[in-house]
């Protein structure tokens, strides 16, 4: 069998079914079949673009290249879903889900989940770092309360 990180567009694509790949983020979901966390990071001027899109937004420049993350931040705002809509889905609910602003850049939110927290220990600005979870089949980035 093939490494990961060998993956194909075609193969990216059949991994992450359900999801709109496009141009602009195949590289985002074939790091994350890798477990790793990458976000567009202008050449130019240095500023981190989350929700990946083609030009900085602020200094107009094509000039970008998904980079590693580290994977740490703060709980900027969460919320707890309490209905699924999929009934067929593996994941027991109530699921949190957050904005997770990265340290790499003020602003720089990462909506993913929080995981191996008890929901009532969640609290806004709470440290956390990066996880891996993986369901139905997916790899997805996830949160957890940071060591320490």
């Amino acid at each position: 069998m093939r490494p990961v990180a060998a993956l194909n567009d075609h193969e990216v694509f059949d991994r992450y079914p359900d999801e709109l790949i496009d141009h602009d983020n195949i590289d985002h979901y074939r790091a994350m079949a890798e477990r790793r966390l990458v976000i567009r990071h202008c050449q130019d001027c240095g500023y981190w673009i989350y929700p990946h899109r083609p030009i900085c937004p602020e200094c107009l420049s094509e000039n970008l290249r998904f980079e590693e993350v580290s994977g740490r931040g703060t709980i900027f705002m969460e919320t707890r879903l309490h209905q699924l809509r999929d009934p067929d889905a593996s994941i027991v609910e109530p699921i949190v889900a957050a904005a997770v602003e990265l340290e790499e850049r003020t602003g720089l939110r990462y909506l993913s989940r929080i995981v191996n927290c008890r929901i009532e220990d969640i609290v806004l600005d709470m440290p956390v770092s990066l996880t891996w979870i993986e369901e139905d089949g997916c790899i997805w980035p996830a949160f957890e309360p940071a060591a320490g």
